[in-house]
């Protein structure tokens, strides 16, 4: 093409639908640095600071999820909905991309509906292993659907689905190699295992509690643990911690060097978001996964159960880890045989050219 390719990527609403928009239109820019990127997200969720902070311009949409409850919030929800309509259709017929791209987010489906009508080419990233309600109805608009697991042609049509993967951050790639690197900045001995709990930004409950009630089997086994307790729930563990003994104990409200953390990591408990699994397969790390209940659909257990399915991860429940998941960790840990067999499983899934394979595809859809 010699004009300048004008792109629209539009969701967001977690980290987990950021990081790879992000990738996304990182790597269209080093195929095609002339290209424009417009980001189309919902106000006041995190993609307003996120991606403007990433370099990216991006106008709001007053869209919102449907809410549990019927009531007022129910009728600001269509309200919203038809605005969001609106102003989608004003974006499109202004900005007049050449191909839209939906990451998931309340935002991607008002986007590329307005997209798909002005007979724009337009792709969906699935990041789960079980579609979304709005990416399922919006799979019969668009041309392309980019996807993480397999048999995911029982939500889509099956050729318009590609295997890519979901992308993850790059500097990961850089940190297969950092073990050392990883035990001095967390002070770690390497002649011990090392075992990180982490429930993403905010945190998670049930792994917070978790911990808390196996301080004495952590203090009495021979594992190193580091534990990221997220924003919501620091203060107040911290603030336990300070009358508990246990030195080999790490507590953290946020873990800035994820790279290294992974790298230290003999084992990773973790929450099944579909960017972590992603990023847990590139790393090849032996996995506890521990799904959230708290997600539509109950994606988390989907996604778990995909892996577990081929023996690369082991799954624990959200209503029995407080009793379960620390006990079962120090004794996998120590599992030598069994955890080789967690990481090379779990390393066949990777897909380091996610995010590169996906822009290619949005640049054919563009050219056509």
């Amino acid at each position: 093409m010699n004009k300048k390719m004008k792109i629209i990527i539009s969701g967001g609403g977690t980290g987990g639908h950021i990081f790879p928009a992000v990738s996304i239109a990182n790597e269209l820019k080093a195929l095609m640095p002339e290209c424009e990127i417009q980001f189309v997200g919902a106000l006041g969720r995190m993609e307003m600071e996120r991606v403007p902070a990433a370099g990216y311009p991006i106008i709001g949409l007053p869209v919102m999820g449907f809410p549990r409850k019927l009531g007022l919030k129910t009728i600001k929800f269509f309200i919203n909905l038809l605005k969001s309509a609106s102003l989608a259709k004003k974006i499109v017929k202004d900005f007049k991309p050449d191909v839209a791209v939906g990451v998931g987010g309340y935002a991607s489906g008002p986007v590329l509906r307005a997209a798909a009508a002005k007979g724009v080419p337009a792709l969906v990233q699935e990041q789960n292993s079980y579609a979304g309600i709005t990416n399922k109805l919006l799979g019969k608009r668009v041309d392309k659907i980019c996807v993480a697991y397999d048999k995911m042609d029982r939500f889509f049509p099956k050729e318009k689905i590609v295997l890519t993967g979901n992308p993850v951050r790059k500097n990961l790639l850089d940190a297969l190699n950092l073990k050392t690197e990883a035990s001095e900045f967390f002070q770690l001995d390497e002649k011990k295992k090392t075992i990180i709990v982490v429930g993403g930004s905010l945190g998670a409950r049930s792994l917070n509690e978790s911990v808390l009630n196996s301080i004495d089997k952590i203090k009495n086994s021979d594992v190193q643990v580091i534990w990221q307790t997220g924003a919501y729930y620091y203060k107040e563990i911290a603030k336990q911690m300070e009358t508990i003994d246990c030195p080999n104990l790490q507590v953290h409200e946020f873990l800035s060097r994820m790279d290294l953390a992974y790298a230290a990591a003999d084992l990773v408990i973790s929450r099944a978001g579909a960017g972590t699994i992603s990023e847990l397969c590139l790393m090849r790390k032996a996995t506890i996964l521990v799904p959230s209940p708290n997600v539509s659909e109950d994606h988390q257990t989907k996604n778990a159960m995909a892996l577990v399915e081929k023996d690369a991860a082991i799954l624990v429940g959200d209503v029995e880890a407080k009793e379960k998941l620390i006990r079962c960790a120090i004794e996998l840990v120590d599992d030598d045989k069994k955890i080789e067999e967690l990481k090379a499983n779990i390393g066949l899934l990777a897909k380091p050219n996610a995010a590169s394979d996906i822009a290619k595809i949005v640049i054919e859809l563009a050219s056509k």
